[in-house]
């Protein structure tokens, strides 16, 4: 055993890294999600009890997965069916023994195989991402409402329904077909790179989770293997757009956040970026060009890779910045995009222009539209109105870094009376 993490704090790190691998495996395994989910929180509680006093095991996610397994096979004891359980039983036995593992398919990793059986047709697309959300990135169901904007009941209800669809409907914990494949890869993108923002900035609670970004990336190189694999898919540039736009993005994490407070993309200092996530980045952002078969996160990659490509903020191109929104406005004619493409009007036109622009978006309860108008307010000098948009901004935002930034930004406003 190593040392003992002697805080909550420790214990909370192995959960969010081990969650998605250990309710991923027990879901193939035995074939029920809601048992995986149960059965995996089980075996965290037996961790909170054991491991401040016996330390953690040099292998913490196979100690959960062990664990989490007897409990699960105990709860299948337990049902009323005993004879049918006890077959069922038997059989979940041989599969923890030393058989060859079941043949994967073209997904071979776990948690990517539980993305995409989520992302089964038979869902909804937004109650596809929450449960995924909620199984592989071990968000609570408050994070997860919080990113979709909806109440927390609504959210609850949505991920309960969902898992109720897989087992009524009898959806296979199966990896999926080639031919099942492009049916669910839009619906696997948007999962991914939703948890990769949970983790790049959080909706609530601390700044950065970079056990999540982790996991995206990773889910990200998995699924592009997996691409090349399947010469029938063909080329699939959102697939490396995807992964372009996560590791641009992830290349400015060492500087977004100091003292506790969010770094504004122009104030960051740029020697801590990471030259190899921006190399890699901008060389995927380059063979999509060369495909010229534009999609959102290439285009929104190459949006990233202006900014990485310059050495100062000064030095930013926001001509190619706007027109690449442009682009990105008539794949995804978004509100939100409508509100990113106003940043880069208020560099080239103005914040004038801009502020027109975002006072036409129906977004007033969406944080980043405050924030935004409270910025081109203080921009044009309308100081008690760009005091009013950062109060609402303030208390919409859940991040506390982000909080924290924008109450300088307020505090920093002139007084009236000046």
């Amino acid at each position: 055993m190593s040392q003992s993490p002697g805080t909550t704090s420790g214990l909370t790190a192995v959960f969010r890294a081990e969650h998605g691998r250990v309710v991923a495996g027990l879901a193939r395994r035995f074939g029920d999600l809601d048992l995986a989910e149960d059965a995996t929180g089980e075996a965290l509680l037996v961790a909170a009890e054991r491991w401040p006093v016996d330390g953690v095991p040099p292998n913490p996610g196979g100690w959960l997965t062990t664990v989490a397994s007897r409990k699960a096979l105990d709860r299948i004891r337990r049902e009323t069916r005993r004879q049918d359980k006890y077959a069922e039983v038997a059989r979940m036995d041989d599969r923890l023994g030393d058989d060859p593992p079941e043949p994967t398919g073209p997904v071979e990793d776990d948690r990517l195989r539980l993305v995409f059986t989520c992302c089964h047709p038979a869902l909804a697309p937004e109650n596809r991402v929450a449960l995924t959300l909620r199984l592989l990135g071990g968000l609570t169901v408050a994070e997860i409402a919080a990113a979709f904007l909806v109440p927390e009941t609504t959210m609850a209800q949505r991920i309960t329904r969902s898992k109720q669809k897989i087992r009524a409907a009898g959806i296979p914990y199966r990896i999926p077909r080639a031919a099942d494949l492009p049916a669910r890869l839009g619906a696997v993108l948007a999962v991914i790179y939703l948890v990769f923002n949970e983790g790049y900035l959080g909706t609530s609670g601390e700044a950065q989770r970079s056990e999540l970004t982790g996991e995206a990336i990773r889910l990200a190189r998995q699924l592009r293997e997996m691409v090349a694999g399947t010469p029938s898919l063909g080329p699939q540039p959102e697939v490396d757009g995807l992964l372009a736009l996560m590791l641009l993005t992830e290349s400015r994490s060492a500087a977004r956040v100091q003292d506790g407070v969010l770094v504004p993309l122009d104030e960051q200092d740029r020697t801590r970026w990471d030259p190899v996530l921006i190399d890699e980045g901008h060389r995927l952002v380059r063979q999509c060009l060369a495909l010229n078969r534009p999609g959102p996160y290439q285009v929104q990659a190459a949006i990233n890779a202006v900014h990485t490509d310059a050495l100062d903020a000064s030095m930013t191109d926001w001509s190619q910045v706007l027109a690449l929104y442009d682009q990105l406005m008539v794949l995804t004619p978004t509100p939100v995009v409508a509100l990113n493409r106003a940043v880069a009007v208020a560099e080239v036109d103005g914040p004038g222009v801009a502020l027109a622009l975002v006072d036409q978006l129906d977004l007033s309860g969406y944080h980043a539209w405050q924030a935004t108008r409270a910025d081109l307010l203080r921009r044009l000098r309308r100081r008690d109105e760009a005091r009013a948009a950062y109060d609402r901004a303030i208390d919409l935002a859940g991040n506390e870094a982000e909080q924290a930034f924008l109450r300088g930004r307020r505090d920093a406003l002139p007084s009236p009376d000046a």
